[in-house]
């Protein structure tokens, strides 16, 4: 990867009860764990106050680390309605925090995630998990799999964003 010494990701793992926030940064082709954190909500609160949670943890990331883009992953289609719906909700608070910040937000789906990071875009949560983990040299898991697959989605977007930038240079 051949990335500028800021290159600072916030790869956020949207969920309505768990959210995951990771922030890694790429210097030359090293990676290195910024931030990690899981963001819980009370599933007794009213879903509009989980959201305001989320929202005011993301903004309070972004104002202390200052990642130069936000990454998350894309809405997956789920058989339940208003689990999606629920999803939907949650990235919108995302994708608010990082526009109101002014950062470049970019979006990968699940399966662009898992390839990028684990080499198959069907690969499971402990996959991903377990590589991230070596891609990023951590000695212990992260506390949940939404902080995991933060890491994931940060990365995946430092891969694209060099491959971009590789093309780019080369006239492509």
């Amino acid at each position: 990867m051949s990335n500028s010494p800021t290159d600072r990701i916030l790869g956020i793992d949207p969920g309505s009860l768990a959210t995951g926030i990771g922030i890694v940064e790429a210097r030359g082709s090293r990676l290195t764990l910024i931030h990690l954190e899981t963001i819980k909500t009370n599933s007794k609160l009213s879903f509009a106050l989980r959201l305001k949670t989320i929202h005011e943890g993301i903004h309070t990331v972004i104002e202390q680390f200052a990642p130069t883009a936000l990454a998350l992953e894309d809405i997956f289609f789920a058989t339940n309605a208003r689990s999606t719906i629920k999803l939907g909700q949650t990235r919108g608070v995302a994708l608010l925090a990082g526009a109101q910040a002014g950062i470049d937000i970019h979006e990968y789906t699940p399966l662009e995630v898992k390839q990028s990071v684990a080499g198959y875009g069907r690969a499971d949560k402990k996959q991903v998990q377990s590589m991230v983990m070596h891609l990023l040299g951590l000695k212990t898991k992260p506390d949940s799999f939404d902080a995991s697959d933060a890491l994931a989605v940060a990365i995946c977007h430092l891969n694209n964003f060099s491959t971009r930038k590789k093309l780019q240079q080369a006239g492509a």
